[in-house]
């Protein structure tokens, strides 16, 4: 069952599973402080959830700011890498000990999970996330997740919850992800600007949606913006999963949101195989290949991608890495998981099938990027 509309988020039989991400901003205050009367009846609104047969999941920030305001670094522990490591570490433990405290006072087990990069992108530790997820909803958890800032560094980290919730959705097989924000929704230009108007819609990420953005968190408490949260959209769509931006200012924000029906909400064009929207979903490839405009047109029909229609080759890449693939204009078209290491797609590039085995040495393989192995973005 599609999601259409904002207030089938409520719905158990269009969204059985819904992961909500709450920001930085919305669950510490300026002061540094957790602000518990709000949280207070954010929680209510998932038992609520739970209580109509929703499946809840939440990915929360506010470690480093919290852990900050105890440790008295400045700049919200931001200042640099080591002190937002050490306000993490802090700031974790009284970060999972309100959560829990909260859900327990409707009857809710909170489960803490700490995600790194690396925990989604490879996908044996994906495959055990996923499991993870499954058995803790299972036992009737509520799983709290946020990435692992205390051991993530600037080259192993998502830097924003907003991609880590779609993520997370895509491993959980959510049917929806809900980001409470510091702003009701994507507006068609900067919403300070005079004449900016909310869109209520968006059918697709298209560069003029994109255009739309602004990058950066108004509040300086968070690391994610616009242009965060419509590639989370991105890849939740991949995976067929709804987004929807809502104002998480207000008290009992998504019943607020969703009365008024204010927000935007992204639809999902379709759900991909598993594998594919995992693919779909990972934000660091190994390399890249560009092809030409033939070829350009032979994957938009399904097929798999040929050597001979390769032009350039970039990165140090091994086989079954996963690697973009350049229309002729620069425009990512696909990624997928190559058949060929770097040395070999370089060799092979240009050159018809049957010229593979002379080059190579060996039997070749059918593609250098299976169909089965490739998602078109």
């Amino acid at each position: 069952m599609s999601i259409e509309t904002l207030s089938q988020l409520t719905d158990a039989v269009a969204a059985p599973r819904l992961v909500i991400k709450v920001g930085s901003a919305l669950l510490v205050g300026k002061d540094g402080a957790p602000r518990r009367a709000w949280l207070t009846l954010l929680v209510a609104e998932i038992a609520a959830a739970r209580a109509r047969g929703q499946d809840v999941i939440v990915v929360s920030s506010g470690a480093i700011a919290l852990g900050a305001r105890k440790l008295g670094l400045a700049r919200g522990g931001r200042g640099s890498l080591a002190d937002a490591q050490a306000a993490a570490a802090v700031g974790q433990i009284a970060l999972a000990g309100l959560w829990a405290e909260l859900l327990a006072a409707h009857g809710l087990i909170a489960a803490q999970v700490l995600l790194t990069l690396e925990d989604l992108e490879e996908r044996r530790r994906y495959l055990n996330v996923t499991a993870t997820l499954g058995t803790l909803l299972a036992s009737g958890a509520v799983p709290v997740i946020n990435e692992n800032d205390t051991v993530a560094t600037e080259e192993i980290r998502f830097g924003d919850n907003d991609r880590l919730a779609a993520r997370v959705g895509q491993a959980a097989g959510a049917s929806a992800v809900l980001l409470l924000s510091d702003i009701d929704g994507l507006y068609d230009r900067d919403p300070r600007l005079e004449g900016a108007v909310r869109v209520p819609v968006v059918r697709g990420v298209t560069p003029e949606i994109h255009a739309m953005a602004t990058g950066g968190s108004s509040s300086g408490l968070g690391s994610g913006g616009m242009t965060s949260k419509l590639q989370a959209a991105e890849i939740a769509g991949l995976a067929g999963i709804a987004l929807a931006i809502i104002d998480g200012r207000p008290d009992s924000p998504i019943a607020a949101a969703l009365a008024e029906e204010r927000g935007t909400l992204f639809c999902s064009p379709g759900k991909a195989r598993a594998r594919k929207a995992w693919l779909g979903g990972k934000l660091r490839m190994k390399g890249a290949v560009t092809v030409d405009a033939g070829a350009a047109a032979a994957l938009a029909r399904g097929s798999s991608l040929l050597a001979a229609g390769v032009t350039a080759v970039e990165g140090t890449f091994l086989r079954g890495d996963a690697i973009a693939v350049h229309g002729p204009d620069g425009t990512v078209l696909a990624r997928g998981l190559s058949e060929y290491d770097a040395a070999e797609c370089t060799a092979l590039m240009g050159h018809p099938s049957a010229e593979h085995e002379a080059l190579l040495g060996y039997a070749p393989r059918s593609a250098l990027i299976h169909r089965d192995q490739l998602v078109m973005l």
